[in-house]
């Protein structure tokens, strides 16, 4: 063999021992990493406490990468807490009464939707006429779920919380009068017993807004009532123009019975 052969030989044995040694750290490396990799699923399987400890940690650094990312607190889950339905999945006459409160209160119709929707499930199971909630909801506060009178009325029903704490313990403390289903709901049930306790309707709406049956109300069961014919209309389907809005003045004191006042 000449030199030149015995050259072009030993370049050919060189390259073939470093694919060779490639080959084999890079086998014995997979292979580490393989059972490196069944090693951790053993483990994490073996310690739950350890798995979720791991996955919230990636979860916290994902998160705070997308918040750097989008320069504001991100959280998914924030349309769960909202008040919030859209109109056009609700019943014809609900859909027509949200609208029609939406233009007149100067409110979106998503929220008033809500409310609408549990206006009526609430009326089935309370024998309450769905568009009497909304009357006395429109009357007390306008919608506003952070309403408070100079006396104490809290949220869209305008409830005396202090008077009615007992009733929020059930969603968790006197706070949740700011929650407008929470609020709709006890006001509901004061509602109810002010009627019971009152006998007819009319002096239940003024037992509700803490007048009595010989107080005077300032026509407030006269305007709750009016506002809910308003709104019988609108539900049957018929034009109803936007009466100017007209709001109750609550009492100076509040009546001290724990049934009969709310506002």
């Amino acid at each position: 063999m000449t030199a030149s052969g015995k050259w072009v030989q030993g370049i050919r044995c060189f390259f073939v021992d470093v694919a060779q040694g490639f080959f084999e750290i890079t086998h014995n490396g997979l292979a580490l990493t393989g059972l490196a990799t069944v090693f951790c699923v053993a483990v994490l399987a073996a310690r739950p406490d350890l798995r979720d400890a791991g996955e919230s940690r990636l979860m916290g650094w994902l998160q705070a990468r997308h918040e750097a990312a989008v320069g504001m607190p991100v959280e998914m889950d924030a349309v769960d807490r909202a008040t919030a339905a859209d109109p056009h999945d609700l019943p014809k006459q609900q859909a027509a009464v949200a609208f029609w409160l939406s233009r007149k209160y100067r409110v979106a119709p998503e929220p008033v939707s809500a409310l609408v929707a549990e206006a009526w499930e609430i009326g089935q199971s309370t024998k309450i006429d769905p568009t009497l909630i909304l009357a006395v909801m429109a009357i007390e506060s306008g919608f506003n779920p952070f309403a408070q009178s100079a006396v104490g009325a809290q949220g869209l029903m305008q409830v005396m919380t202090g008077v009615h704490k007992d009733k929020y313990e059930n969603f968790g403390g006197k706070l949740a009068a700011f929650d407008p289903l929470t609020n709709l709901r006890v006001g509901v049930k004061v509602l109810q017993d002010c009627i019971t306790q009152a006998g007819s309707l009319h002096d239940g709406l003024r037992f509700y807004v803490g007048a009595g049956k010989d107080g005077d109300d300032n026509g407030y069961a006269d305007k709750v009532l009016a506002e809910r014919e308003r709104l019988k209309l609108v539900a049957s389907g018929r034009q109803v123009p936007l009466a100017p809005v007209v709001r109750t003045t609550a009492p100076a004191e509040p009546a001290t019975d724990k049934v009969a006042s709310a506002s």
